[in-house]
């Protein structure tokens, strides 16, 4: 298991960080590299929502099924994932702090297959970059 934590502190209200990862609209437009999204259910946003991301990563596609798991408006949103033999639990969430909002990310790697432990190790650099460079695209965003 691995966990990797970050934050930013953003000049927005508190509302519109929230949406720009809790709406995967938004969050789709807030980061560049996500180059489509297809729902799996009807609903759009809120627990139970399903839905295909794919993004650049180092230059090539990626699409990974993703599943709102928790939902708390202007507070809190679990996303999970089951990968290549590693279930990946993420959460953000949002508080203020002074006239700025806080927006956290933690996320938990599970391998539950070995050749996933051994890539996990590998690629763990490149996430970590990846996830700080998610939270750069996601204050740019909401402080445009």
């Amino acid at each position: 298991m691995s966990t990797t934590r970050t934050r930013r502190l953003i000049d927005a209200p508190i509302g519109e960080v929230f949406h720009a990862v809790a709406d995967i609209d938004n969050f789709a437009q807030a980061l560049p590299h996500i180059i489509g999204v297809e729902f799996l259910t009807p609903q759009k946003s809120g627990v139970g929502t399903r839905f295909r991301e794919t993004r650049l990563l180092d230059g090539k596609q990626t699409t990974t099924e993703l599943l709102v798991t928790e939902y708390v408006e202007a507070e809190r949103v679990r996303l999970v994932s089951d990968q290549g033999g590693t279930i990946w639990d993420t959460v953000f969430e949002v508080s203020e702090v002074g006239f700025q909002t806080e927006l956290s990310m933690v996320m938990v790697s599970k391998a539950y297959k070995l050749h996933a432990h051994l890539v996990n190790l590998l690629i763990k650099r490149m996430v970590a970059r990846a996830i700080e460079g998610d939270m750069d695209a996601v204050k740019a965003f909401c402080e445009r």
